[in-house]
This record gives C-alpha cells, structure tokens and sequence, in this order.
C-alpha cells in the first residue's frame, strides 16, 4: 500500500462548491487534482480524514479517486486575483492532498439514481463506522463517473479527533449522527453488510493506512502530544471500531425505523 508524491505545477481555479475551498491544480505527473488544502477549515486533521477515509473506502473496494500527496511551493497560485483564497494558499504551503479529478462527474442523488439495498447498507456502515457526518441528503458526496458511483471528500469523518476525546469512547460511539445519511432509507441490510464488511478488512490493513499519514501532518508540538502517539491513537481507533461494530449498526438500523414512523 503506497501513496504517490508529486509537485503541484499548475493553479487552474478554486472549487467553490466545498465548504473547505479545495483547489483545482495540475501537478508534474500532467494530471488535474482536487487538492484538498493544509491551510483550510481544520487543517492537517480535515487531510488525515481524508487520507484515512478514503483509503478505508478503497480497501473495501468502493470507488474512489486516487488520493496523491501533492506539494505546494509559493508560486503555486500567485495569478489568483482573489486576496482570501491568495492567504489561503500561502497558509498551505508544503504537503497537501489530492484527488484524481473526476472530469464530467455529475453528482449522485438518491432521489433520482438508483443504488441496490445492499451497496446503500455497505455505505451506511462504512460512514457509521469512520464517523463521517458529511453523507448527507442535502450533500451526498457521491459522483456518478463513467456509469459508476465513487466517493469523495471524507474530510469530515473521525471526528473524536477534534477534541481528542478518549479513545475508549469514541471506538463506543454509536454515532446517531446516522439519521442524516443519504442512503440510510435504503439501508435494508445493515444486519448483512456488517457480517460482510467484518470479513473484507483486516487489522492489519487498517494499521497499514495508518503508517500512511504523514508525520508533519501528525504533529501538534502545542498539544504535547508526539506524532507518535497520535498515529496509535489513530490505529487504536480504527482497529477497536471494528471489533465492536454492534453499538453503530444497532443505531443505523434504531435510526432507520424512526424514519418510517
């Protein structure tokens, strides 16, 4: 499992259509990235989110854009006549996060795309089990590309890590943030797509993205916490959660009831 680096070449227009203002850019490698930036919204704890999630996601064989650690040096950006989004790029300086862009992606909306019960359960237990609020009706981060559904923007997920509750707790939570999903009125499955997403990952692949993130992006001399700590943090996290899967999956399907009363 690896993660390719590349330098950013090209500034080609802001996404504005992303709470965090994410970037489009052409790196050396010639393609065009979504880049997700360092120095918006949460910072490296929105790219580790990111990075986490959507590797978790391909680990589990859903579709999603290639992540690529991209760096950006000052002139990335310098023509932007806009002067909030000129800071934000200074802010972002060094390593960032990309995703492959999706050209001529259109949005996915469950009220007029179809998905089968059992991919819409998968995906309820996949966000129930990273933590991820941002799945939404009203914002379903899903594309529709080439005929197939592929994820995107898992900035919002493991959110324990804002606040740095105790690990405990957050592997516990059974996250009722649930009712908001898009697709949970479809999620007929839950019972299913938890015996099989169970069996599709392991540990030690969880522990393998975990080594992935990067050590700058880890690091909070203010917190006095080491890189170190907060990357077992990361692991314990991850790998406890999936070891006790039940207090989410109950809720996902206690939440799904209550939609039809």
């Amino acid at each position: 499992m690896e993660l390719r680096r590349q330098k950013l070449m090209r500034y080609i227009v802001p996404l504005r259509e992303g709470g965090s203002l994410p970037a489009l850019g052409e790196a050396d490698d010639g393609f065009r990235y979504a880049v997700k930036l360092l120095g918006a919204g949460h910072g490296a704890k929105s790219l580790i989110a990111e990075l986490v999630g959507g590797l978790v996601a391909k680990a589990f064989k859903f579709k999603v854009p290639e992540l690529v650690l991209l760096d950006l040096d000052h002139l990335f950006g310098i023509t932007e006549p806009d002067v909030e989004i000129q800071e934000l790029l200074r802010k972002s300086e060094g390593l960032n996060l990309g995703l492959h862009f999706l050209d001529r992606a259109t949005t996915f909306d469950p009220a007029v795309n179809t998905i089968d019960p059992l991919t819409a359960s998968k995906l309820v237990w996949l966000d129930s089990f990273l933590t991820n609020v941002d799945r939404s009706r009203l914002n379903p981060n899903m594309m529709n590309w080439n005929g197939e559904v592929w994820l995107i923007d898992h900035g919002a997920a493991l959110y324990f890590h804002h606040s740095w509750r105790p690990v405990e707790e957050a592997i516990a939570d059974p996250f009722p943030y649930i009712r908001h999903h898009a697709l949970l009125p479809l999620a007929t499955r839950l019972d299913e797509a938890d015996s099989l997403m169970r069996q599709a990952i392991t540990p030690r692949t969880l522990s393998k993205i975990v080594d992935l993130i990067p050590e700058s992006w880890l690091d909070e001399p203010e917190s006095g916490i080491t890189a170190a700590e907060h990357r077992e943090t990361y692991r314990r996290f991850l790998t406890g959660r999936l070891a006790n899967t039940r207090p989410f999956v109950e809720r996902a399907k206690q939440e799904r009831s209550l939609l039809n009363r």
